[in-house]
């Protein structure tokens, strides 16, 4: 086994990264993805056309993000209790069989309800694929690995989501419904690769608790274990607040940049492509980068690169600048999703560092659009974009604080 560590160079053998249950735990988020995806603005436009209205697709909108939230939730404890394969099989079923009633024209009420059932599935899934992506990897390729999930997580998004929004709009909903439910379904495809979860290995104890425990043997044990317990601790409030802020200004990007005056709509959809595929790009490459030199050092660069994308929005009436905007916010993005995700896990186990992770993810997704459409109304889109930015330099004392924690352990 390579042993290899911070700062060092990689001089022995690596440790093998892809196996065939990771390879089956990539298949099943690629297909659960998919199906999010597809329906995600599709089904918002179809409610709205069937004259639901903006209130109409805003609930369809929110009942989904009230399913995930309450499965991140509930994840953990499923998986503890069931294990992986049922939990990702629950998943598949509420996530891919719900989709086949949008074959047919429904009500709004039916259409919450699928929302919400949908949500539900996919955050298992969500909370599952993470979790098991995180204890199956090599602890000294991690961070590489979650890259991965990162590139794999990444397409479905620049691909599904456009592809749903141009069936529906093309009054092919029925074809998008029923793509949505096989790619929903077709994790159930994956189970048999995926291990169970008594058949797991998992790490005896995390890089930082391994610190600590070195000061115990000089004879410290009780202050060591005291020291390990509060880094924990400060750690798992810490980094879902740095990754919250990064994630309002996604959601805020995502849902604003095409309402913005002026801009055209193959403008705004060009940039949003180019945010989305450098975040991917950077995501992978900084788990390696966190890999060799440690994750928490990468965060303060990110999140200055990440505010000083969204401040660049400010300059709205030039295209380059919009362009520019978007690199440097997807680059920072990317980064930060790494270094978070990384450093939960080396602090929590598997399963509560995912539903964390995720849970930060949608509450602060979910929360950006709602807080920038009560300032954008007194400031303008200029401003409330820069404020944006400012909101995520907010958290550099906590990426401090996580630097040095690191270093201490």
């Amino acid at each position: 086994m390579s042993t290899l560590t911070h700062g060092q160079p990689d001089t022995a053998i690596r440790t093998r990264l892809l196996t065939t249950p990771l390879a089956a735990t990539f298949a099943a988020e690629f297909t659960s993805l998919t199906s999010f995806f597809l329906l995600l603005s599709a089904m918002p436009m179809l409610a709205a056309a069937a004259g639901a209205g903006s209130s109409g697709a805003g609930l369809i909108t929110g009942s989904l993000l009230l399913g995930t939230v309450a499965a991140e939730m509930a994840a953990a404890p499923a998986l503890r209790r069931f294990g992986y394969r049922i939990v990702v099989a629950a998943g598949a079923v509420l996530l891919g069989a719900p989709a086949l009633a949008m074959l047919v024209r429904e009500p709004q009420a039916v259409m919450v309800g699928v929302s919400v059932l949908r949500g539900f599935g996919f955050g298992l899934c969500g909370v599952a694929t993470g979790a098991l992506t995180a204890t199956l990897l090599p602890p000294d390729r991690r961070g590489e690995g979650l890259g991965l999930l990162g590139i794999v997580a990444g397409v479905p998004a620049i691909v599904a989501l456009p592809a749903g929004v141009w069936l529906a709009g093309h009054h092919l909903a029925a074809a998008a419904a029923a793509t949505a439910a096989v790619t929903g379904l077709l994790p159930l495809v994956a189970i048999r690769w995926l291990p169970d979860e008594r058949h797991v290995p998992r790490p005896a104890r995390t890089e930082r608790a391994a610190g600590a425990g070195r000061l115990a043997g000089a004879g410290r044990m009780k202050g060591a274990v005291r020291l390990a317990g509060a880094v924990r601790l400060a750690g798992t409030v810490r980094l879902p607040l740095i990754f919250a802020a990064a994630t309002i200004a996604a959601g805020v990007v995502d849902s604003f940049l095409p309402l913005a005056k002026g801009i055209p709509s193959s403008l705004s959809s060009a940039a949003l492509l180019v945010q989305a595929i450098v975040a991917t790009i950077t995501r992978w490459q900084a788990g390696k980068l966190g890999d060799r030199h440690g994750h928490a050092r990468l965060l303060i660069p990110a999140l200055a690169v990440a505010a000083a994308g969204m401040v660049t929005m400010m300059l709205l009436g030039f295209p380059a600048a919009i362009f520019a905007g978007m690199v440097l916010f997807g680059a920072g993005f990317g980064v930060i999703e790494s270094a978070t995700f990384a450093l939960l896990i080396e602090q929590l186990p598997e399963a509560r560092a995912s539903a964390l992770w995720n849970l930060a993810y949608d509450a602060g997704y979910g929360a950006g659009p709602a807080m920038f459409g009560l300032i954008c109304v007194r400031t303008g889109y200029p401003v409330a974009f820069a404020l944006t930015g400012v909101l995520i330099l907010v958290t550099v004392p906590a990426a401090l604080r996580e630097r040095s924690a690191e270093r201490l352990a």
